[in-house]
C-alpha cells in the first residue's frame, strides 16, 4: 500500500493547507487550555477536520481511511513497545529494583556536591522508570525540601531536577517520548539512542558541570537529612535491598541493549527476571505480581508521593499515551498522505540546504509545536512526519531526524508554563516554570551543541552508511 497521493486526486493549495493547520492547532490549543477538553476528543475533531479536507480534494472514505491505516501499519513495532513498557516499570517497581537504586543513591548526598549528585541521581531514576514526571514527583521533591533547608535558591533546585529528569525521558528505551520519536521517523529504537548520544552526553556534562561549581557556593551550609532517611527507612521495611539481586533486571536490560537484542527480547527477558526476583526474593504474592503486570496498585510505605511512584506501572499505564498516539498517528497519515505537509512547508524546507540549518528548522519547529499545542507527543508526531522526507533527500540518517525532533520536543516542554508538563512540574515542585528555567540548563544547552555539532559535521549519521551495515 501506497500513502502518496494518486494523480486523480487534486494537490492542496497553500491557502487550505494553513487553514488546515491553523484550526488544528487552535482547536487543540484552545480546546485544551481554554476549554479544558480532553486531548483525544480533541484529537477526534481534528481528525474530523483534516478528512473533511481530504475529501474536498477527492478523497473517499475508503481512502481516507487507507491514509490513516497506512500510518498506522509503520508504527505497529512500537506498539508492541508501548505495551512491554507499562510491564518493564510495574515489574521493576515489585522486584525492588527501583527501590534499591533509590536507597543506595540518596546515601551519596552531601552538602558540597548536592547540586551535582542531584543532577546524576535524577537522571538514573528517569532512566531506570523511563518518565520524567514519576522522577519529579519523588526525588524531586525530596531534593526540593534538602535544598531548601541547605539555602539554596530553590528554582536552581527545581531546574536541577528538570534536567535530570527529562534525561532519561529522553534517552531511556522505556521512555514513551523515546519510542513515540523512533517510531515517528521510521527508525531503529537503539539506532535513535546511538544518534542521541552524540549530543546528549556533551550536554549534560557541561550541565554537570554548571551545577557542581553552582554547589560549591552552598558548601558550608548544612542540610536537613529527615526526608532521606524516612525514605530509606520506608524502602527498608518493604523490600529486601541486595542490589547484587535487585539489580539483575536492569543489568540484563543494559546488556541486551548494548548487544542490540531486538527491544521486544530484551524487555521480556527484562520482565520475566524481575518477575521471579519479586516472587521469590521479595516473597510477594504471584498473582499479585502477575495483575500488576496489567495494573500497578500504589504501595504501602505511608510515603504518599513514595506510594505513587512504586505503584507506576502495567499495560493500562500507558493507555493515555498509547491511544493518543494512535489518534496522532492516524492525523499525521491524513496530513501527509494528502500532501497537506508537504504543500505548506514546500516553501521553508525547500530553502533549507545546509545540514546545519535543516537540525536548526527542525528543533526550532518542535519547540514551536509545543508552543501552539502544549503537548510534546503531537509535535513528535508531526515533525517527523513533516521532515522526513527532506531528510531521506539529503540522505541523512532518520535517526537524527527523531534526534533533532527530541531536541525540539521533549527537551523543551518543560520549559513552557502551558504544557502538560510545565505545568505538572510547576505544581510539584512549587516553583514557577519561567523561574527555573533559567537553571534547566541541560534542556535548552541540548539543542545549542546539537547545532553547532552540525554546523562542524559531528555526529550526524549517513542513511546510506547504515543500509549497507544493514545489508552486510
Amino acid at each position: 500500500m501506497s500513502d502518496t497521493v494518486p494523480n486523480s486526486f487534486k494537490s492542496p493549495r497553500f491557502l487550505q493547507s494553513l487553514i488546515c493547520f491553523s484550526v488544528i492547532i487552535m482547536l487543540i490549543a484552545g480546546g485544551l487550555f481554554g476549554l479544558g477538553i480532553s486531548l483525544h476528543t480533541l484529537m477526534f475533531l481534528c481528525l474530523l477536520w483534516a478528512g473533511a479536507h481530504a475529501y474536498s480534494l477527492g478523497y473517499r472514505y475508503l481512502q481516507i481511511r487507507e491514509l490513516m491505516s497506512n500510518a498506522l501499519y509503520r508504527a505497529m513495532p512500537a506498539i508492541y513497545i508501548f505495551i512491554l513498557i507499562g510491564m518493564v516499570i510495574s515489574s521493576f517497581m515489585h522486584s525492588g529494583t527501583i527501590a534499591t537504586l533509590m536507597y543506595y543513591g540518596l546515601s551519596w548526598l552531601s552538602p558540597t556536591l548536592f547540586l551535582a549528585i542531584g543532577l546524576v541521581l535524577c537522571a538514573i531514576m528517569s532512566v531506570a522508570t523511563g518518565t520524567s514526571w514519576g522522577t519529579v514527583g519523588t526525588l524531586g521533591v525530596v531534593f526540593m525540601g534538602i535544598g531548601a533547608a541547605m539555602g539554596i535558591p530553590l528554582p536552581i533546585v527545581a531546574g536541577m531536577v528538570v534536567c535530570g529528569a527529562t534525561f532519561g525521558d529522553k534517552l531511556s528505551p522505556i521512555s514513551d517520548t523515546t519510542n513515540l520519536a523512533a517510531m515517528s521517523a521510521g527508525t531503529d529504537l537503539y539506532r535513535h539512542i546511538y544518534a542521541m548520544l552524540f549530543t546528549t552526553i556533551p550536554s549534560f556534562i557541561i550541565a554537570f558541570v554548571i551545577f557542581l561549581v553552582l554547589g560549591y557556593h552552598y558548601a558550608n551550609n548544612n542540610p536537613v537529612l529527615l526526608e532521606v532517611s524516612s525514605i530509606q527507612i520506608a524502602l527498608d521495611s518493604t523490600y529486601r535491598l541486595s542490589p547484587l539481586i535487585t539489580l539483575l533486571p536492569l543489568v540484563l536490560l543494559g546488556v541486551l541493549s548494548i548487544r542490540k537484542v531486538p527491544a521486544e527480547v530484551t524487555m521480556s527477558c527484562s520482565i520475566i527476571l524481575a518477575v521471579l526476583i519479586a516472587i521469590v526474593y521479595q516473597g510477594q504474592s504471584s498473582i499479585a505480581v502477575l495483575n500488576a503486570l496489567w495494573e500497578n496498585t500504589p504501595a504501602s510505605t505511608g510515603i504518599a508521593n513514595l506510594d505513587a511512584l512504586l505503584g507506576r506501572g502495567g499495560i493500562s499505564s500507558m493507555s493515555w499515551t498509547l491511544l493518543l498516539a494512535l489518534m496522532a498517528i492516524a492525523l499525521g497519515g491524513i496530513l501527509h498522505g494528502a500532501g497537506f505537509l508537504a504543500t505548506l512547508l514546500a516553501g521553508i524546507i525547500t530553502r533549507v540546504k545546509r545540514t546545519a540549518s535543516l537540525v536548526a528548522t527542525t528543533i526550532v519547529s518542535g519547540f514551536l509545536g509545543n508552543l501552539a499545542m502544549g503537548e510534546a507527543y503531537i509535535s513528535i508526531i508531526l515533525n517527523c512526519q513533516l521532515f522526513k522526507p527532506k531528510y531521506e533527500q539529503q540522505q541523512i540518517d532518520n535517526a537524527v531526524l527523531s534526534r533533532s525532533v527530541e531536541e525540539g520536543s521533549t527537551m523543551t516542554t518543560g520549559l513552557i508554563p502551558w504544557t502538560t508538563a510545565g505545568a505538572f512540574y510547576a505544581a510539584t515542585l512549587g516553583v514557577d516554570v519561567l523561574d527555573y528555567a533559567p537553571y534547566a540548563f541541560f534542556n535548552y544547552m541540548n539543542a545549542i551543541v546539537a547545532v553547532i555539532m552540525a554546523s562542524l559535521g559531528v555526529g550526524l549519521l549517513s542513511a546510506k552508511a547504515h543500509q549497507k551495515e544493514i545489508s552486510v
